[in-house]
């Protein structure tokens, strides 16, 4: 079945020596496949040297919003659409469904037309880099994808079967070795129904021994199968934050940044001239230029630490998406990349690659939530 990747145009393209025009019924909707059938659309266009073209992105689009909390999921949309063909002195009748699977993913411009990002793994990475002890959450394509397993040193650690569905909220799957996508050992005790209780013994035990260990990942697919290589790292010094973003392919990615963060407030108000003068004389302690609101933007600067050179095409995509959040605090937070430009870097001409990438919450520091 075919994608429509809704942050790039879309086209469905009629051509004839004869036609005059074609209209096209078009439905958008959630749910099971056919039988969910819901928001129809009507369009209408006229022949221009024999073609007629209808771009179906932008309403796509409108179906497919993003949150995040920290439990991984991403709807699909299911695309339906039926034709009726005017010919010169011949009337059309309306054709059978097409159907499509939406998903808020785009292509570059060198893909071409209608870019389908089909293949079952839904990253473009190959090698991922994740702090020592968390999971490793990758989104696959159910339709395609068969069973995906967690390895190491040849022995396998963990697997997980996929099936493929009819229901739109089952066509991507997210799969991880932890619980609930869970980086510390804390969280996975306490949403596993336990009780944490840390000692020194055990922050010792910690240090010495990981869970999850696994260093190789395989996604098997109808098509083949996608080997994974798998780099933990670790960091004693500085706070590692996870990133989490929708890539080109429309689903959560995490990137993890180990070293250096900064932080830093800026503030914004607007000000009055207030009158002071009270029978004649005024008071030297009260404001002269009053504040009216202010508020502030806080922002980070965020140290990648050494990543292989494949992660650039994965940096780039954090760079273009437009829904990204961090793990702080023990809180998923909404964030904004506010540095516009990007250089790729490589091993060659750089030889260590770390990225600095600055950030800002997508809220106000001071709660004005109305």
């Amino acid at each position: 079945m075919s994608k429509v990747n809704a942050r790039s145009p879309y086209y469905i393209n009629f051509t004839n020596q004869n036609l005059v025009s074609v209209d096209l019924e078009l439905y958008v909707y959630t749910g099971v496949q056919t039988t969910d059938r819901a928001n129809k659309f009507s369009f209408t266009s006229s022949a221009v040297n024999q073609n007629a073209t209808f771009e179906i992105g932008e309403i796509v689009r409108d179906y497919l919003l993003h949150t995040f909390d920290g439990d991984y999921a991403t709807e699909t949309v299911w695309i339906d659409y039926r034709y009726k063909i005017e010919l010169t002195n011949v009337s059309g009748t309306w054709s059978s469904f097409v159907q499509l699977k939406g998903f808020d993913g785009y292509g570059f411009f060198e893909d071409g037309a209608n870019p389908q990002n089909n293949t079952g793994l839904l990253q473009s990475n190959t090698t991922i880099v994740k702090l020592d002890d968390a999971p490793a959450t990758i989104a696959v394509d159910t339709s395609t994808t068969t069973q995906v397993t967690y390895e190491l040193n040849g022995q396998q650690v963990y697997t997980k079967a996929v099936s493929s569905s009819t229901n739109s909220n089952a066509q991507i799957e997210y799969v991880t070795s932890g619980i609930n996508g869970s980086d510390e050992f804390e969280d996975r005790v306490i949403q596993d129904g336990g009780v944490f209780e840390g000692s020194d013994c055990l922050s010792e035990f910690s240090k010495e021994y990981t869970l999850f260990d696994f260093d190789t990942i395989y996604v098997d697919t109808t098509s083949g199968v996608t080997k994974l290589t798998v780099k933990s790292e670790s960091e004693c010094k500085f706070t590692p934050y996870k990133v989490t973003f929708i890539n080109k392919f429309g689903v959560l990615q995490d990137i993890w940044f180990f070293k250096r963060t900064n932080e830093s407030l800026t503030t914004k108000q607007e000000k009055y001239k207030r009158n002071t003068i009270v029978a004649g004389s005024y008071d030297i302690s009260r404001h002269q230029d009053k504040t009216l609101t202010k508020n502030g933007k806080e922002k980070l600067t965020l140290n990648t630490g050494y990543y292989p050179e494949a992660y650039n095409d994965v940096f780039k995509e954090m760079q273009l998406s437009e829904d990204c959040w961090i793990e702080i605090n023990s809180q998923t937070l909404p964030i904004q990349v506010t540095s516009s430009s990007l250089a790729y870097k490589t091993q060659l001409n750089d030889k260590i690659i770390n990225y600095t990438i600055e950030v800002e919450f997508a809220f106000d520091t001071i709660n004005n939530v109305r």
